[in-house]
């Protein structure tokens, strides 16, 4: 007889500072948060942990807080760039899946708000592309910088567990989140860079409503510190990841460089959705309207 084996994998999220001036070169930014991340990285294998996002955006700083283009050279293509080379020989080096947020340089004048997915044995298995692009003022000037993704909502089939990618605004929006776990979308990162204010109250409503709407876990990323020399806001940390039944399983601080870490029981989805049968109540047939409106 074969015993089932629990599907228990450690995940990790990184949120850190962009503690680097905005006057120097964009470069010497890049290589500065990358250094950085890569000891993060470490520290985070040494924890065991195998998969890990990183934040949005996560080797410069929020620079859609003005608009200056300047921060055009932040963009490189993926998978060919040297930030998404490096990334996929450390997934192989520490047997690790990461989720990777960078600036996305398709050709010139083409630009996206994209996060790399790489499997453990550091094969790069696609992209996720931000789908809703916000313009808010003051400080959020994304339009300026980022085509909506059109990529749809791919899952990626890792070693550990099958990964959605959600970034940052698109988590105010239900339909992509459906359209993940239909997609078969186990766990959803979320890397995010959001400031105190208008929208933190939100922070662990919506998430933990997407999983329990849908049954799977959320990991959501969100950076730390006061950006100089916009100041749009405090971002404030707190990343976090919740199980499917929307209970926040483990959170980081407010304001310090982190490494958050769950142990996560990917067995408790089918534990879920066979109690809360949304998947099978769903009628499709019934919400054509919506794509009317």
């Amino acid at each position: 007889m074969v015993k089932n084996m629990s599907r228990i994998v450690k995940c990790g999220l990184i949120q850190a500072k962009a503690d680097i001036s905005t006057d120097l070169p964009v470069d010497e930014i890049k290589n500065y948060m990358m250094d950085k991340h890569v000891k993060l990285i470490g520290e985070a294998a040494s924890k065991g942990v195998k998969i890990l996002c990183l934040q949005e955006l996560f080797n410069g700083p929020y620079f859609a807080a003005e608009q200056k283009p300047k921060w055009y050279d932040m963009a490189e293509p993926i998978p060919d760039g040297p930030t998404t080379e490096a990334m996929m020989e450390l997934a192989e080096k520490h047997k690790m899946v990461l989720i990777v947020p960078i600036y996305e340089k398709e050709m010139s004048g083409v630009y996206y708000n994209t996060a790399a997915v790489i499997d453990a044995d550091g094969t790069y298995l696609g992209k996720y592309r931000k789908t809703h692009i916000p313009h808010v003022l003051p400080g959020f000037f994304e339009k300026y910088y980022f085509r909506p993704g059109n990529f749809g909502y791919p899952v990626f089939e890792t070693e550990y567990a099958d990964v959605g990618v959600y970034i940052c605004y698109d988590r105010h929006f239900p339909e992509g989140a459906r359209a993940l776990a239909l997609n078969g979308a186990e766990i959803i990162f979320n890397p995010s860079a959001t400031v105190a204010g208008l929208s933190e109250y939100l922070w662990k409503l919506e998430q933990p409503a997407h999983a329990v709407a849908n049954g799977y876990f959320v990991g959501a990323i969100n950076r730390v510190g006061h950006e100089a020399p916009w100041n749009i806001g405090e971002f404030y940390g707190t990343s976090y990841f919740c199980d499917p039944r929307g209970q926040i399983v483990a959170e980081g601080s407010r304001d310090l460089d982190e490494i958050v870490t769950a142990d996560l029981d990917f067995d408790m989805i089918d534990e879920v959705r066979n109690i809360w049968q949304f998947f099978r109540d769903r009628r499709p047939e019934m919400y054509d309207d919506l794509l009317e409106l």
